[in-house]
């Protein structure tokens, strides 16, 4: 069985619906058939427990992707070989933040689509419920909450309509076989 060098954490960034998710699952699997010990941490669900409850200003997003970082340190202490993270995550600042708490072991994967293909895609219905007022500050759609493209990902994954999941998630089994396994 071949080994993972070191635990790893895969920090999947990427607007709502760009395929963070989809990404993460297809690692997870991946992993799993190799038997390594693999966790996906759900951003929602990080919210959701908390007692504190969050909204999606930039302060809270920030609380929330650095509780986000603390659990991974956790997850690794606790012996997994790789954490999937797919959130937003969508400021530089908070980025960099978490980086540091993280590195060495961390791969930002930004999981990049254009907003046509997003709109398309809407499986939250979250674009439509923008675009009928009924959300005014989504992430990266509306002027008050922006999403910053990350400067120094180890990967960018283009999930636009163009490309088919299969060569998104072989690009990423690629990066993940070059990088992690020896």
């Amino acid at each position: 069985m071949d080994t993972i060098k070191n635990p790893n954490i895969f920090w999947l960034t990427g607007m709502s619906g760009s395929g963070k998710s989809t990404l993460a699952t297809y690692i997870e699997d991946f992993c799993k058939k190799r038997q390594y010990k693999v966790y996906i941490v759900d951003g929602d669900e990080v919210r959701d427990k908390d007692v504190e409850k969050l909204g999606f200003d930039r302060e809270d997003v920030l609380k929330n992707n650095l509780r986000i970082a603390k659990l991974c340190l956790s997850l690794k202490d606790e012996g997994f070989n790789i954490v999937l993270v797919p959130v937003i995550s969508p400021y530089e600042e908070i980025r960099g933040k978490v980086r540091l708490i993280l590195e060495p072991n961390l791969h930002l994967v930004y999981v990049k689509a254009d907003i046509d293909s997003l709109k398309k895609r809407d499986t939250k219905g979250l674009y439509a419920a923008s675009d009928n007022g009924l959300i005014n500050d989504l992430i990266g759609y509306s002027e008050v909450n922006p999403y910053d493209e990350p400067s120094n990902a180890e990967l960018t994954i283009e999930t636009g309509n163009h490309k088919s999941v299969q060569e998104s998630c072989r690009q990423l089994s690629n990066y993940f076989t070059k990088e992690i396994i020896t």
